[in-house]
């Protein structure tokens, strides 16, 4: 983490800091520390399938650039037509629709819809810094609540440009900056392992089961010889079944790799009174309805599930890792199955009656240990970024309030 040291502030404060100014810093405005503030295009480009992405506020994810299935493409003379002047010093913030949604500018090629702002930081001002400010509650809570418009929320470049905050001096900016790019840096290092162990993962299973599976190999449905459940939700007007002890997640969290936490917590009264059901670690979870349609994620946790939710548990036959990647294997298919009209959705019953092969369980036991040894590889990482995003969240509020100094050489 360099040599930086981190200090609380103890003592007596001086009188920049009775009012709620660290020593050394002051108060400044976005509009003052960044060269420009603008959004991206308001209309639409011609598509084509050009070499580069229009990209609007739901590509903006973690601090990157995302290219979804769906990105639209333009060809080079749209581009040059609508591009915006992007450089190694720009931030770019979600700002219509979804709000807050960060990346830091990586080269990419392409042109901004008017959901992203782009803000180009002066050169005395460490863009990183910028970054980890605004992805401090503060700054995310201001700019969600005084977001315009009652059914889709926007913020205003005006509002970007007068928010204002307190602006230590650039070599504690960087400092800072440093310490939480440090965490930051073995979190991205840890998901990478992830996917790669995952891929590793994936080419054993379909070396093994896919490749080289036996004719006289049985399939069967998978409700025949797995327990799906479907999740429910606990009446939200009565108290007494939420804030307890009993894990709950909804479909949003089935985009995560792996889950690790739930979104809420019910009480043992919400789930006997309600259609939720109870899913132990292990169990391979699919979100079958709204925007997270089709996305597989496994539980590193015990949990209940809303009704987005079905829930497949493994059992003496078949590992959490094959159920796993058996169900990776077939989503598409899932997926080209899917009913109803606005609202498109996986049946609970299209999965209990979708095929599993069967591999003699001697097989399987001998495959398992490999399996077994990566997934638990990949737990250790999931809990280690757990752990490293805690610290991140913990110094962030107090390195951008100078509620903790970092002291360096």
């Amino acid at each position: 983490m360099s040599k930086a040291k981190i200090q609380q502030n103890v003592g007596s404060p001086n009188l920049s800091q009775r009012k709620g100014i660290p020593d050394g810093w002051r108060e400044v405005r976005l509009g003052d520390v960044c060269q420009k503030i603008s959004d991206g295009l308001h209309g639409t480009p011609i598509y084509s399938n050009g070499d580069y992405f229009f990209i609007n506020g739901n590509n903006i994810v973690n601090g990157k650039i995302v290219i979804k299935q769906d990105t639209k493409r333009v060809d080079l003379d749209e581009f040059k037509k609508y591009k915006k002047e992007l450089n190694e010093n720009t931030i770019l913030l979600s700002i219509n629709g979804t709000i807050g949604n960060l990346a830091l500018y990586r080269g990419e090629k392409c042109i901004l819809g008017k959901s992203v702002a782009y803000l180009n930081v002066k050169n005395n001002t460490s863009k990183k810094f910028l970054y980890y400010l605004m992805l401090d509650n503060r700054f995310q809570s201001d700019i969600s609540i005084n977001a315009n418009g009652s059914t889709i929320k926007n913020v205003s470049l005006a509002q970007l440009r007068n928010y204002s905050f307190i602006f230590p001096p650039l070599p504690e900016q960087k400092a800072i900056a440093e310490v939480l790019s440090s965490l930051d840096d073995k979190i991205d290092l840890l998901h990478r392992q992830n996917k790669t162990l995952e891929d590793m993962a994936q080419a054993h299973f379909r070396k093994w089961f896919i490749e080289e599976a036996k004719e006289d190999w049985e399939e069967k449905k998978i409700g025949e010889v797995l327990e799906t459940k479907l999740g429910g939700t606990p009446s939200t007007s009565k108290s007494e079944y939420w804030n307890g002890d009993v894990p709950w997640i909804n479909s949003g969290e089935i985009n995560k790799f792996r889950i690790s936490e739930p979104t809420k917590y019910i009480t043992k009264l919400g789930l006997e009174k309600s259609a939720t059901k109870l899913l132990p670690k292990g169990s391979t979870v699919i979100a079958i309805t709204g925007a997270t349609l089709g996305q597989v994620s496994l539980l590193e946790i015990d949990t209940c599930a809303n009704q987005s939710v079905v829930g497949i548990i493994p059992n003496n036959h078949f590992s959490r890792e094959f159920v796993y990647l058996w169900i990776k294997k077939i989503i598409g298919k899932l997926i080209a199955n899917q009913t109803g009209g606005a609202q498109q959705h996986i049946n609970k019953n299209d999965i209990n009656n979708s095929l599993i092969i069967v591999p003699p369980k001697k097989l399987l036991a001998k495959r398992d240990f490999v399996f077994k040894d990566i997934f638990n590889k990949i737990s250790k990482n999931v809990s280690q970024i757990r752990t490293l995003e805690k610290l991140r969240d913990t110094l962030l509020p107090k390195l951008m309030s100078g509620a903790a100094r970092v002291k360096f050489n």
